[in-house]
């Protein structure tokens, strides 16, 4: 069981580095533009909420080249996986594309969803750059997905921990007005998101095209980068799958958000603070699930069932018992962690509350992100699926609205909807992959 574990955590970590360096740089723009104004966190909040669907589900249909150069690797295939990469990108490339033409010509939505008046205000300009960033990020990520499935995240990793630096003294720049910039606040967070993305997108590419890691997989490549039928089946048949079930959770949770704001700007900046710090937490859970699923892929790929089935339980092992250390954190520090984003007593009174909320769901949500990558390393992906909604969108919001509205619990009350619907999002997924696993003659 130990050998299995390190030799997850050692393919990995660099993955969990990589994933906590994107959602730095979110919490990163939080924190500078809270130190405003609680509106400013709030419309960031909102404007993240809009974006979340659009951008998670471009992210899902990335996750379908992960498994599929996995299990080529594993078939000791080296001509697929540029294969791989190349439908895709033209896959993903393309709705990422539609999405933020469909964001851009219905900007003014941000003025129909019942917000503050100062909060909508603030979001329209932020709304303009954040779009656009869409397209960049799902690039690059297609491309480190597969870099991930040979087993490579080192170098993915390298360049997401670099990108952090530049949007630090970018957002410096922009947001505060220094060395004769102009002071743009929210929306200079904005406008350096967007160059940050477009930087890492650029040095991933340069990293595939001349590395010497990836020139095996270059090798005739005139020959690779051509559009075929069957590769871009493959990646739609997982990818549009995982791209909702992605949704779907970050659907919530988005919807969550735009439910607090009508209780007021306050509730939704400490929302906003909650969801940030259980989305720090929930990118470790995240790259252990894809190394969990790169190597289930890589064993399936090899026909290998038993060893995928050993490799699935000792990561559900290491999610459950990261899942508690988060929640321990989560409870002695509920109070402290708010003022990285905001001083205002009230904002820091709600935050706490809410991660109290996010400390009981950490098991369940990191048990429920391994189970999701188990299940597509062995590409079984529309089963999941229908988990995912039945407990995001027949449980979760329900149950969340419910107390909230009827009960009258508040915020209070759509964050334990959110804790119900990620608990039985772990139950289905964890007996779904303990069954496809099982051995056929037990």
């Amino acid at each position: 069981m130990w050998n299995e574990m390190k030799q997850t955590l050692r393919l990995g970590w660099p993955i969990i580095l990589g994933n906590l360096s994107q959602v730095a740089l979110g919490i990163l723009d939080s924190a500078m533009v809270g130190a405003i104004h609680s509106s400013q966190l709030a419309a960031a909040s909102f404007v993240n909420n809009i974006l979340t669907i659009p951008l998670v589900l471009g992210m899902g249909l990335t996750t379908a080249i992960t498994p599929l150069v996995a299990a080529a690797n594993g078939r000791g295939d080296t001509e697929a996986p540029l294969r791989i990469l190349y439908n895709g990108i033209w896959v993903v490339g393309i709705f990422a594309l539609m999405m933020a033409l469909v964001v851009q010509f219905n900007g003014g939505i941000v003025f129909q969803m019942g917000q503050d008046k100062i909060v909508e205000d603030l979001s329209v300009p932020y709304l303009k750059w954040m779009i656009w960033g869409m397209l960049p990020m799902v690039l690059f990520l297609s491309m480190k997905q597969f870099a991930d499935g040979l087993g490579q995240t080192r170098w993915p990793m390298y360049l997401s921990l670099s990108v952090i630096p530049i949007n630090f003294g970018l957002n410096y720049l922009f947001i505060y007005g220094y060395w004769g910039f102009p002071r743009m606040e929210l929306q200079g967070a904005g406008l350096a998101t967007l160059f940050s993305r477009i930087t890492i997108m650029i040095g991933m590419f340069s990293l595939l095209a001349w590395s010497k890691v990836f020139a095996p997989y270059r090798q005739q490549w005139q020959q690779k980068l051509i559009l075929q039928r069957d590769q871009l089946r493959d990646v739609i048949r997982i990818g549009i799958p995982a791209a909702l079930q992605y949704g779907m959770e970050a659907g919530a949770f988005a919807v969550s958000g735009i439910i607090v704001g009508w209780l007021g700007f306050v509730q939704q900046a400490a929302h906003q603070i909650a969801l940030g710090l259980a989305s720090l937490t929930f990118m470790v859970s995240l790259g252990i699930s894809a190394a969990g699923s790169i190597r289930v892929a890589y064993a399936f790929g090899q026909e290998n069932l038993p060893h995928a089935r050993r490799i699935g339980i000792t990561t559900i092992y290491l999610a459950a018992g990261y899942g508690l250390f988060c929640a321990l954190m989560f409870i002695l520090a509920r109070h402290q962690l708010p003022l990285l984003f905001n001083h205002e007593p009230e904002v820091i009174r709600f935050a706490a509350i809410l991660l109290f909320f996010a400390a009981i769901f950490q098991i369940s949500d990191s048990i429920q992100a391994v189970g999701v990558g188990l299940l597509r390393g062995l590409q079984d992906v529309r089963m999941p699926t229908l988990f995912v909604a039945l407990a995001y969108w027949g449980v979760g919001i329900p149950a969340g609205y419910f107390m909230a509205f009827t009960l009258k619990w508040n915020t209070e009350g759509i964050w334990a909807g959110l804790v119900l619907g990620l608990s039985v999002s772990a139950i289905l997924l964890t007996t779904r992959f303990l069954r496809l696993s099982k051995p056929k003659n037990s």
